[in-house]
């Protein structure tokens, strides 16, 4: 080994110092934040309120259901765990809502905004619609997502303006009647 030169290796890593990591500008965007009524806002509140106000009894059903034994064929242990998983997704579901939400307030310009009741015509029937948030639609009780294709349209929009909007029967035409 005398006349033989050692080799060494050189292991290069990749390493940051505190410092200038600190220094560099991570760009990590915001969170999108999410329009709400100010009645659509109170409904998340109370239900958030329910479900916590259920969620011990969901919790002292799985410690029953513990207590019974063999948890491999346990129904009423499968039972209860999926109740008390469902009733906490629900519950993070809400509380990321309520985070993001934000309530948004109609300034009453004369302009489609979210919070108008909008009365709309195609020449053979009058619907009435409020606009509300993307989470708090309910067409059946007559409210619409500023975001579906008719809320869409409708957004910026003044009395006596015309729309169109693609419907799965085609492009349909409406007339803008009354803003309140």
């Amino acid at each position: 080994m005398s006349g033989m030169s050692e080799t060494k290796r050189v292991v290069h890593a990749t390493w940051v110092s505190p410092v200038i990591y600190s220094m560099i500008k991570i760009s990590i965007p915001a969170p999108r934040r999410i329009p709400f009524t100010q009645e659509g806002y109170d409904k998340l509140l109370e239900e958030k309120k329910k479900l916590i106000s259920e969620r011990p009894e969901a919790v002292d059903h799985l410690r029953k259901a513990r207590e019974m034994g063999d948890l491999s064929e346990n129904g009423y242990y499968k039972a209860s765990r999926a109740k008390l998983t469902s009733l906490d997704s629900r519950l993070r579901h809400l509380e990321k809502l309520i985070r993001l939400g934000r309530i948004v307030q109609t300034a009453h310009t004369g302009f489609v905004d979210i919070g108008c009741t909008v009365t709309i015509t195609d020449g053979t029937k009058e619907s009435k619609f409020t606009l509300v948030g993307g989470y708090e639609s309910d067409p059946v009780h007559h409210t619409i997502s500023y975001i579906s294709p008719l809320g869409k349209a409708l957004m910026g929009k003044k009395e006596n303006d015309f729309i169109s909007v693609n419907a799965p029967k085609g492009l349909v035409s409406y007339t803008i009647l009354h803003i309140s």
